[in-house]
């Protein structure tokens, strides 16, 4: 039996099996064993096949995105409006058979925006060069989910279900749970909080099933026996992902308001040039940067010119950016804007720096 028959047919036994306190332990194991064998499925064979064309493509700029979506529901028509990238577009299905970059200039930051070949159904298994596809995706710092408004949610719940199988967690926390596997001393078990979903004696045939029988184990938060699958095999993706419904022109007016009242969910229409804007700004709040401007001392801030951080960087980080040395000759630094009490304030190294601050480096 291959691995794609044995995956069916765990999935067929998890689906039939009624969910209560009696069938939890026989439900983690199958959930444990899918996840072994989905691991499995992602793996190159060892046979070295033909070589094919290259697909993934540099990491550019100062943020990445992906467009992913099923045939034909406009991602070449929106990068053609969005960059200056010509992607061939037309009205019949795979168009695109490669991977297409381009790049969107806001705010003064370079955000490489990827146009990849539309996904089928049963992408994670390698149908329509699938694998290829979510590979990418999964590089990416966000992921635009490009679905046609006129097909309702059924593209939605497909896509997410592939790239779920190929470990992308789409607008989910990590779990905090610590995990270490040992040499020896047994399982180590503990939680901070009262569990309902994961017992120890869950949390120990799930680790079996890996072959692991000395570990330390702390639950910060109540999980599920999936989240803990997903510490133990370590390779999940957790990312953004902005949910665009494209061709809302040809839908109800009340679908449309259905449609953008969900979370993380944009409509926009390209043929009409509708609500691009909004969607601009959505991805700059999921991308989570920062413009800084610098400043020489006795002239004007360069306004012209953004450092472009994370979310959350400090002033070491600044001076990385300008340059490697900068940090070890640095006295302090004076900061204008929204992260300081006064302005100018004088400032360390540890510094949080907020969107649009002004800095000015002294050195020793």
């Amino acid at each position: 039996m291959g691995i794609l028959e044995k995956i069916a047919e765990i999935e067929r036994e998890i689906s039939r099996t009624q969910k209560n306190k009696a069938t939890e332990y026989h439900l983690g194991l199958l959930k444990a064993k899918l996840a072994k064998y989905r691991a499995q499925l992602l793996e190159p064979s060892k046979s070295a096949g033909a070589k094919g064309e290259g697909f993934d493509v540099m990491k550019s700029g100062d943020a990445r995105v992906a467009l992913i979506g099923f045939p034909s529901v406009g991602k070449s028509t929106f990068l053609s409006l969005m960059t200056a990238t010509e992607s061939e577009a037309a009205s019949y299905e795979f168009t695109t058979l490669t991977c297409i970059p381009g790049v969107i200039s806001y705010k003064g930051a370079n955000i490489q925006l990827l146009d990849l070949p539309g996904i089928i159904e049963g992408a994670a298994q390698g149908k329509g060069r699938g694998r290829q596809v979510i590979a990418v995706a999964r590089t990416a710092d966000v992921v635009i989910m490009m679905l046609d408004a006129t097909k309702g949610d059924v593209q939605r719940e497909l896509l997410e279900k592939e790239l779920e199988s190929v470990g992308i967690r789409l607008n989910r926390p990590k779990p905090n749970i610590y995990f270490k596997p040992k040499k020896g001393g047994g399982l180590s078990y503990n939680s901070t909080v009262p569990l309902t979903q994961c017992s120890e004696k869950l949390v120990q045939l799930i680790l079996h099933e890996y072959k692991i029988f000395n570990a330390e184990v702390l639950f910060r938060e109540d999980s599920t026996p999936d989240e803990f699958i997903d510490v133990i095999v370590g390779n999940r993706v957790y990312m953004p992902c902005l949910y665009v419904y494209n061709k809302v022109d040809q839908i109800s007016i009340e679908e449309v308001d259905r449609l953008a009242h969900r979370p993380n969910s944009v409509v926009i229409s390209c043929g009409m040039k509708l609500n691009l804007d909004y969607l601009l700004e959505q991805l700059w709040e999921d991308l989570a940067l920062i413009c800084i401007y610098t400043k020489k001392r006795g002239e004007r801030p360069d306004f012209g010119d953004p450092i472009i951080m994370r979310r959350g960087a400090s002033v070491e980080h600044v001076c990385h950016r300008i340059h490697r040395t900068l940090a070890s000759q640095f006295k302090y630094a004076l900061v204008w804007g929204t992260s300081t009490k006064y302005s100018p304030q004088r400032v360390g190294l540890t510094h949080i720096m907020e969107h649009e601050d002004v800095i000015q480096i002294v050195k020793k």
